[in-house]
């Protein structure tokens, strides 16, 4: 604890910078979550200071970040849907699963699966991110040009006779729980059905136009007809928001820009008395934990949830581990992978209790808070701290932030975290795969098809789908290439230094076969072919193994097969030098000494042509 002290000027100023960093990212997060700006800023208060304090990256500052809130927003709009279109009747079940996803990643780190996020395929990892700024650029249109489908009377009309057939359909549903058979008790779904008004319809109506414009394809469906209706004062705000935050940069850095633009914007906008729309309201005072996760808990409910908490906490690990690493590369020190997780898992888990969104190690705010002499656990606490001052002093002012200003801020944030150094890769990768009459990188495909699922689908299936490609493709390359290591030929192959000594009468007695490598799912075709090589007068074949180092599930039933095919024929089988784990497997399924008679096995071929002289003279 006492390392907390250190460096107390450096971390004080690191924080405080960091935090100011934070601010503007925290909001526009928040709001583009779904949950609204308090959600955003309690997530980087919280899971700053605990992530901080019990994590393994010392500089690290923590909190809401593009990935992360990408995720949350697919997993907050599904949940939402579920639950009438209602945001509080979802929170409870929204923020269980944060909370979830917090103890899946303390999980993570107590197993020690940290040190194993590295070997996660670059094409999974650059298109998923690629696919994030392009779900965050697009879905930042409407808000940038001022339009919100609920406002959109006409747009929203289309939707009620729809909406009747759902309430419709939710009170059949309700009837169900209850036991209630409509054709037992018809008045009691008539009862029901009147009590329908029109602000009902009008209700679910705009949740339904909500739904239809949600995500990637629902933003490009809709933006003909935004474009119809821009409000030229929203989008004047958004431009000038980015123009400040790119212009800025060239002026100086010691200043993050996107503080700048935030002040800027919205000190003329509110000076000047413009008609703007602002954010939605910031609650003031302390933030209160969310006693609903407990008292309204129904496993039910989150069940269909659990791998998708799953997937946000392997996000996560990943997200923090990565800046972890760049932490590690300006600090020159080293981070402990496992207690990261453990810190993250914490700051999330307590941010979700709060109502905040989950966040994970921030590289932009990393990176400032070490410039600005930022060197222990206390830098990350000092911002944590610093945003909930800001949360108690100025949530009123806040409060009267633009919208359009954060629907500016989150598209620069789209642009800049799209993996450019992926996509200027996809050229000179080398063409390794046909698809037809074209061919195509193997790495390019996976991120192309991470890249379109995750931006039009599924963010947490698009990973799943990329990984599963990965691995395939990878053990499709390994098997390829040690099968061409792994000379396993015909029986007539060249023999051995050692088998040219051997008399006459042995090999003309004894087949040789030779396995010069790895026996495993790549080469196990042409090992079985062998059965069929040898000719029917053979009498004894003869395996030398001193070069088969590895044996999988697939070669081992291949030699299986191949020695009860030869079994078949009364045709004599010996091993020669078998290797410690090859032999291990043969023994475990009782090949040896079921199908291979121990006196059938021999170290050397010395010790073979011995046993071989002494059956010869008895």
């Amino acid at each position: 604890m006492k390392s907390l002290f250190t460096n107390l000027r450096g971390d004080l100023f690191g924080g405080i910078t960091a935090g100011i960093v934070a601010l503007p990212l925290a909001l526009a997060f928040g709001v583009s979550s779904g949950l609204g700006p308090s959600a955003g800023l309690y997530g980087a208060i919280f899971i700053s200071f605990f992530a901080a304090l019990f994590g393994g990256t010392p500089t690290q500052i923590s909190g809401p970040t593009a990935p992360m809130t990408a995720v949350s927003m697919v997993i907050i709009a599904s949940i939402v849907a579920v639950n009438d279109g209602d945001i509080n009747k979802a929170l409870p079940a929204i923020l269980t699963v944060f909370f979830l996803a917090g103890l899946m990643q303390i999980g993570l780190g107590a197993i020690g699966v940290g040190k194993y996020i590295r070997y996660i395929p670059y094409p999974v990892v650059s298109g998923f991110m690629t696919a994030i700024g392009v779900i965050i650029l697009i879905t930042q249109i409407l808000p940038a040009i001022g339009y919100y489908v609920k406002e959109d009377d006409a747009f929203v009309a289309q939707f009620e006779v729809l909406a009747e057939e759902e309430i419709l359909q939710n009170i059949l549903k309700e009837e169900s729980a209850e036991g209630v058979l409509v054709l037992e008790d018809f008045q009691e779904t008539i009862n029901r059905a009147e009590k329908i008004t029109e602000a009902d319809i009008a209700k679910e109506a705009k949740t339904l136009a909500a739904k239809e414009a949600s995500g990637v394809l629902g933003t490009l469906k809709v933006l003909p007809r935004a474009l119809g209706n821009i409000n030229w004062l929203e989008l004047l705000l958004a431009l000038s928001t980015i123009a400040i935050i790119y212009g800025f940069k060239r002026i100086t850095t010691a200043i993050p820009s996107t503080l700048v633009a935030l002040i800027v914007v919205s000190g003329v906008a509110y000076g000047f008395g413009l008609n703007y729309r602002p954010i939605e309201e910031i609650p003031t005072g302390l933030p209160i934990p969310k006693i609903e996760i407990i008292t309204q808990f129904e496993l039910s409910a989150i069940t269909p949830y659990i791998f998708t908490a799953l997937t946000l906490s392997l996000l996560g690990a990943i997200d923090s581990l990565l800046t972890s690493i760049v932490a590690d590369n300006m600090t020159k020190t080293k981070h402990n992978s496992n207690k990261e997780l453990i810190g993250q898992g914490i700051g999330n888990t307590i941010g979700a209790v709060f109502g905040g969104i989950p966040g994970a190690g921030a590289t932009i705010r990393t990176v400032v808070n070490i410039n600005s002499g930022g060197k222990t656990k206390l830098s990350g606490m000092i911002a944590g701290v610093l945003l909930l001052f800001i949360l108690l002093a100025l949530g009123p002012v806040a409060s009267q932030i633009p919208a359009a200003v954060l629907a500016g801020i989150l598209v620069t944030v789209g642009i800049g975290v799209m993996d450019y150094k992926g996509l200027r890769a996809i050229p000179h990768l080398p063409k390794d795969i046909k698809l037809g009459p074209l061919k195509i990188s193997s790495e390019v495909m996976i991120m192309i098809v991470v890249l379109v699922l995750s931006s039009v689908w599924n963010l947490v299936y698009a990973v799943g789908i990329g990984l599963v490609i990965a691995s395939l493709m990878f053990m499709k390359k390994i098997g390829d290439l040690t099968a061409e290591h792994s000379q396993v030929s015909s029986l007539k192959e060249e023999a051995w230094s050692d088998e040219t000594k051997l008399s006459a009468e042995m090999q003309a007695n004894f087949y040789f076969k030779h396995i010069n490598g790895p026996l495993f799912f790549g080469s196990t075709s042409e090992f079985q072919a062998l059965a069929a090589e040898i000719p029917e007068s053979a009498n004894a074949v003869v395996f030398r193994m001193s070069k088969m180092t590895y044996l999988d599930q697939s070669g081992l039933y291949a030699i299986e097969d191949v020695v009860i095919g030869l079994r078949a024929k009364n045709v004599d089988v010996y091993f020669i030098d078998i290797d410690e784990q090859p032999r291990y497997m043969m023994e475990r399924v009782k090949l040896i000494p079921d199908l291979i008679d121990e006196k059938h096995i021999f170290d050397s071929l010395d010790s073979f042509k011995s046993h071989e002289a002494l059956n010869s003279k008895g």
